[in-house]
């Protein structure tokens, strides 16, 4: 034994051991600073004190807009400063305990990414978020017009961060479970489909080399498809959005345009659609909430469901990254978003959510302690349009196992949690990147750090497409000629 962690919790109580089977991944002289710390937080801290060696609680500062997770922090020795971070404060908040060879880590809502992004780098220290964030009210400023409340404009904003700052130090953008660990699960199916059909092909190592892959394997579409069976022993109650993982975070996605990566072999643009007038063209946005939208996508556990399209920055950078050009022609790009169901409870908080027109709920609850067993997250990849038509690879964690592994998760949690660490721990051993996308980093490395955190780690074939058994009680307006039509995939 090399060090002791012990955790507290109403139904929690545990003790972590640094053994072998929690290695050591990094170690890390530094500070390490919490800007939030919500249910993805709370997951994460018993990670990096099990895994990030020479860094002592006494060197972890949080920092966050409530009391939530007070408890948990300094039943660990960590510092916890209830302090919202704004537009006009987060300077002065921060200056004092952010240096050179520090880690900012910013898990927060309604905190500007590139503004911490920008500030980090002034103070030469490294940085990792989990979704592109503007400012409170950002998502949602009636001022903007839908195209400038996106994630595509404000990842566009960023990598113009990136060509002005090479050299920066290493700043990592989304990296959660989605976006971030699927960009990895992407670059794993593609392997393993090419092996499957019996293509002989060196691992490619360039962007132009994995776009080139994709491209010659088939691939139309790729789904991050999510189904999320949790379920509490406390139902959810009339005026309450209650979710697995952050409120604030899938209400305000959910509110945002649905943006989806527009495939090259795309031929029905929707009657909704709208293109954006500058920047790298991948993706599309739809003039209705990703919360809105529905699509049809498929899982192992789960067979064939409807998710909602909801707007994540893997859509947009997925399609970008496999984008393969001919001059100044796209000649191959995948189609690519989110297909997500999270739990019931969840469900039935957006109808009610949408019912009031997007005006949330009064009170909010994150299901940890009172999700009963026998639920998972079974969060993947669906790469389909190949000679084999559909391939799935993911994640089926159950909520069960997930309390065995770390303390503060749910399935839902695990799977982010882990990916937060990898992410941390790859910038931490690769410290001058600039910035970064997951699609950019060592898939396999992070896949490493994550594997014992993700349950069984599944890939399954299947014969099912958007057409099957379609057309048998109403008639509809299909694509009978490509069954991975974008058209065929939207619940109309």
């Amino acid at each position: 034994m090399v060090g002791l962690v012990v955790f507290h919790e109403a139904t929690i109580v545990g003790v972590l051991f640094r053994m072998e089977k929690h290695p050591i991944h990094v170690t890390f002289p530094g500070r390490l600073v919490f800007v939030g710390f919500g249910a993805v937080g709370r997951g994460v801290l018993p990670l990096v004190l099990l895994h990030i060696g020479g860094l002592p609680a006494e060197r972890i500062m949080i920092i966050t807009a409530d009391e939530s997770g007070r408890e948990q922090a300094e039943a660990a020795g960590v510092t916890y400063i209830n302090q919202p971070i704004t537009r006009e404060n987060f300077r002065h908040v921060l200056e004092p305990i952010l240096g050179r060879g520090d880690f900012l880590l910013n898990l927060s809502v309604d905190v500007s990414s590139i503004a911490l992004i920008r500030f980090a780098w002034e103070r030469g220290a490294l940085y990792l978020d989990t979704c592109i964030e503007p400012w409170l009210g950002g998502y949602v400023d009636k001022a903007l017009q839908p195209d400038k409340r996106s994630n595509y404009a404000i990842r566009e904003e960023a990598l113009a961060l990136r060509r002005a700052h090479s050299d920066a130090p290493t700043a990592v953008l989304t990296h959660g479970a989605n976006p971030g660990l699927v960009s990895h699960f992407v670059k794993q199916a593609l392997l393993n489909i090419a092996a499957d059909m019996g293509q002989s092909v060196a691992e490619p190592v360039t962007r132009a080399q994995w776009a080139t892959l994709a491209h010659q394997l088939g691939v139309k579409v790729i789904h991050i498809s999510e189904k999320d069976t949790q379920v509490p022993s406390v139902p959810k109650k009339l005026n309450e959005f209650v979710n697995t993982w952050s409120v604030d975070g899938f209400i305000s996605e959910g509110s945002q345009p649905a943006e989806l990566g527009w495939g090259s072999h795309e031929r029905n643009f929707p009657r909704d659609g709208r293109r954006h007038e500058s920047g790298c063209g991948a993706a599309i946005y739809l003039m209705q909430p990703g919360a809105a939208t529905r699509v049809r996508t498929w899982a192992p556990q789960a067979g064939p469901f409807h998710g909602f399209l909801i707007t994540h920055g893997e859509a947009i950078s997925i399609a970008d990254y496999y984008t393969v050009r001919e001059g100044e022609a796209v000649a191959y790009r995948p189609t690519v978003h989110y297909s997500y169901h999270p739990c019931d409870s969840a469900v039935m908080s957006v109808h009610e959510f949408a019912g009031r027109n997007w005006q949330e709920q009064d009170k909010k609850r994150i299901l940890l302690d009172e999700i009963v067993s026998g639920g998972i997250d079974e969060l993947g990849v669906l790469l389909a349009g190949h000679k084999r038509n559909a391939y799935w690879f993911g994640s089926q964690l159950s909520v069960d196992e997930a309390r065995t592994l770390a303390p503060y998760n749910s399935a839902t949690t695990m799977q982010i949690c882990s990916s937060v660490l990898a992410g941390v721990i790859w910038a931490m051993e690769n410290p001058g990147r600039g910035l970064v996308e997951p699609d950019d980093m060592d898939f396999r490395r992070v896949l490493e750090i994550c594997r014992p955190y993700l349950g069984p780690l599944v890939g399954e074939y299947t014969e099912w497409h958007p057409l099957t058994d379609r057309g048998q009680l109403f008639p509809e307006d299909l694509d009978e000629t490509d069954p991975w039509q974008f058209k065929n995939i939207r619940v109309v």
